[in-house]
């Protein structure tokens, strides 16, 4: 199986402060052919002006990962926690019982841009927690960054997921073994990637299952997002 989600298919809001697009409904955008995929419920491709953003807000019930691209993003939560997450980080917030926080651009002179995920718990009611690391990236290889069991020091997700990012210079290939059974999403957040006959750009997204073995390459350069997902 293999389904693009192309980049202007995406729904998209402009409120000056947040420019922000999003592959799965989320808000008031809603497409009942496009609820999530798996366990992956949200891909918002989020670019916050200087010193604006999200006031304090709740959530329950999820799994969040923030993965940011470029600039810096102030976090503040209803557990005391204050950290900047930087490019090249990955936050992890478990809501569970239920949490506030809040995320504003950290800079007051440069937009900051990121990808903010969403997972379906395994488990609901669980205690609320935080987590924050480098992505540990090297050019031209995948790597682990988010996990159910934080090995290898990726963040640790409630669910069976197993979540790779990769910055590919132009010419550079990986594989990715997807096991039989398991779900496959890729998200280029920039550049392009060719993926099993698809040429994808900036923005698209692809889901896949029944290809044992995955070859992602990038005749221009590219940085992406692999999602294992049971």
């Amino acid at each position: 199986m293999l389904a693009v989600r192309r980049s202007q298919e995406r729904g998209h809001l402009n409120w000056g402060w947040l420019d922000t697009y999003h592959s799965f409904s989320f808000g008031s955008y809603y497409d009942p052919a496009h609820m999530g995929f798996r366990s992956l419920r949200v891909i918002n491709d989020d670019t916050i002006a200087p010193g604006k953003g999200f006031g304090m807000h709740g959530h329950q019930d999820m799994e969040i990962l923030t993965y940011v691209l470029s600039g810096s993003l102030e976090h503040r939560d209803s557990l005391g926690t204050g950290a900047v997450i930087r490019a090249g980080e990955i936050q992890r917030m478990s809501a569970g019982t239920g949490i506030y926080h809040s995320e504003l651009n950290a800079s007051d002179r440069e937009p900051v841009r990121l990808l903010q995920i969403w997972i379906l718990p395994a488990q609901v009611g669980l205690a609320p927690s935080y987590e924050q690391k480098s992505t540990g990236l090297v050019p031209g290889q995948l790597q682990l960054i988010a996990s159910p069991d934080g090995r290898g020091g990726t963040v640790t997700v409630h669910q069976d997921v197993f979540l790779s990012a990769a910055q590919l210079q132009p010419g550079d290939a990986v594989t990715y073994n997807l096991p039989e059974g398991r779900y496959g999403w890729i998200q280029v957040a920039r550049g392009e990637l060719l993926v099993a006959g698809q040429h994808l750009n900036q923005g698209d997204g692809l889901a896949v299952s029944g290809i044992p073995e995955l070859l992602l390459s990038s005749s221009q350069g590219s940085e992406f997002l692999v999602f294992d997902l049971a």
